[in-house]
């Protein structure tokens, strides 16, 4: 499978970025990534490690697309961007899937105006896989929709159906639908029929969930527009880090509670693992016709790593063709 990656793309680029190409090619030789960004800086970085030479190559570089650009005219007019020439390869058929750290939005115009949707979709969906007290869940669309119609969520909860089905290896999962009571009446225009047409869909619905239900983790995909689901991503993001930092103030406040921290390090650190976003990997533009996914900005290198080897099962596992193929049973 060949891979393209932003070389360039967040906080930690292109350190970050290359050592997690390093490690997911030493881990499965059947990759073959594909890394741009300025040679200069991209060669000093992979001198530093021992890999097969032959399964990592470049692509010159010059340019970078920041977060504070529009994304649409960056998309446009930076050719010579890491992004841009990371997403034209899969654009023209040299790479299957296309990995970055870098703008968000910048990477869901390139999905849609130059990679393309699948046909048949009317909007691609980034749709994060989220830590619940009891599993993982998936919220779609987290942030690229903010308007939405009513049948562009139930392609959202079909898309979502399928990447737990095939990725996440978890049969017949749950959908339910955000919304501010869980009655059926309950919500606006857009909830009211996008839960009539989740009703009459055939996979497992089981209607509304309230925020407050939404980290519990016992609906596998959670679907809304994206205006609701970036508020919910970054709400929750915000309360994680608020809630470990004060912990941390209690725990290092006395000498008794550093004592108490000291027995229950195990315990905390495997907590903390539960909210690592670099277990995850990335989140995937879901839609698109070919495979996008966009790693946190703060990415470190297992981050890197698992965006990899997610693009890697997403292609084992045909997700694309599923996705194609199943989208006429719903319209």
């Amino acid at each position: 499978m060949i891979i393209s990656i932003d070389g360039m793309g967040g906080d930690n680029a292109p350190e970050a970025v290359v050592k997690g190409c390093v490690d997911a090619i030493n881990e499965n030789s059947n990759l073959h990534i594909i890394i741009t960004g300025p040679s200069d800086k991209i060669n000093a970085e992979l001198k530093k490690y021992t890999f097969n030479k032959e399964s990592i190559e470049l692509v010159d570089a010059k340019d970078v697309i920041t977060n504070n650009e529009h994304p649409v005219m960056a998309i446009r007019r930076k050719k010579e961007s890491s992004l841009y020439k990371a997403l034209n390869l899969v654009k023209e058929g040299k790479a299957e899937a296309v990995i970055s750290a870098g703008s968000t939005g910048a990477l869901m115009a390139g999905a849609t105006l130059m990679v393309g949707r699948i046909q048949g979709i009317d909007r691609v969906a980034l749709s994060p896989i989220m830590p619940g007290k009891n599993a993982p869940f998936m919220v779609t669309d987290a942030g690229a929709n903010v308007d939405c119609k009513p049948q562009y969520l139930l392609q959202f909860a079909l898309m979502g159906k399928i990447y737990f089905e095939s990725v996440l290896n978890v049969k017949n999962p749950t959908i339910g639908l955000v919304n501010i009571g869980a009655e059926e009446e309950k919500g606006n225009e857009l909830t009211k029929s996008a839960h009539k047409l989740l009703k009459e869909s055939g996979f497992n619905f089981v209607g509304n969930v309230e925020p407050r239900d939404v980290s519990s983790g016992d609906t596998d995909i959670l679907v809304c527009d994206g205006f609701v689901g970036n508020t919910l991503l970054k709400m929750y993001e915000g309360v994680a880090s608020n809630l470990f930092k004060m912990l941390k103030v209690e725990l290092m406040s006395s000498t008794r509670s550093k004592l108490g921290a000291l027995m229950l390090k195990p315990t905390l650190k495997s907590f903390a693992k539960k909210f690592d976003y670099s277990e995850y990997g990335g989140s995937p533009f879901l839609g698109s016709k070919g495979i996008v996914i966009k790693a946190h900005g703060s990415s470190n290198s297992k981050a890197f790593k698992n965006a990899i080897k997610q693009a890697a099962i997403c292609s084992e596992n045909k997700i694309i063709d599923k996705i194609s193929s199943q989208l006429k049973e719903i319209n």
